[in-house]
């Protein structure tokens, strides 16, 4: 995936001097657990949202959390780095306003951006910091993972800049959440030329 361009948006961390790396050992996994991870490791191999690396930094271990439909979800345990980083005060909308935004519409359509995070690269002097540790080896970040403190920052940082007049008006954004809607249902093929952002 091509993803989104340095200049538009690029997730960096910001580590507070004087923090020191913590390195945490290998954990146990099950064998399905095991196989999980061995699956989601070669998918993001071959998306090209991480790299193996041989001389880490910090690492930090895949956690497995079932998520509603019943399926593995894997994030990376990234609280130690977080610590190390402080909080960007970028303020996300308000879910209460985006709802109101919508009265009246005739046409709302939701979106739900694929593999949102991944699209955004990660700082080159920073994927350094973002070291997973597997039973199949050690790899960083190319592209900004899920779990890192301002990630969602970031991403909200971009979606308003992608989108820019547009939200408020024919479109609304709660990170990886769009709304794209119109006042009467005629207009929805006058909405943004949404296949242009990015």
């Amino acid at each position: 995936m091509p993803g989104i361009q340095r200049e538009v948006a690029e997730h960096f961390l910001e580590i507070r001097a004087g923090s020191k790396p913590v390195n945490q050992r290998l954990r146990r996994f099950d064998e399905e657990k095991h196989k999980i991870i061995g699956e989601e490791i070669h998918k993001l191999l071959t998306a090209g949202s991480i790299k193996e690396v041989h001389h880490p930094n910090w690492l930090a271990n895949p956690v497995l959390v079932k998520k509603k439909n019943g399926k593995m979800r894997m994030f990376v345990d990234y609280t130690s780095l977080n610590k190390a980083c402080p909080k960007v005060p970028f303020p996300l909308p308000r879910i209460d306003q985006i709802v109101d935004s919508t009265a009246g519409c005739e046409t709302i359509s939701f979106l739900d951006a694929y593999s949102c995070y991944h699209q955004i690269k990660m700082k080159e002097s920073d994927q350094l910091a973002t070291f997973l540790i597997t039973p199949f080896g050690m790899y960083c970040y190319v592209t900004m993972p899920f779990g890192l403190r301002n990630a969602g920052a970031t991403y909200q940082r971009c979606m308003l800049h992608v989108f820019g007049k547009h939200i408020g008006s024919t479109v609304e954004a709660y990170v990886d959440d769009i709304i794209v809607m119109s006042k009467k249902r005629g207009d929805a093929t006058r909405c943004p030329d949404l296949h242009d952002v990015g």
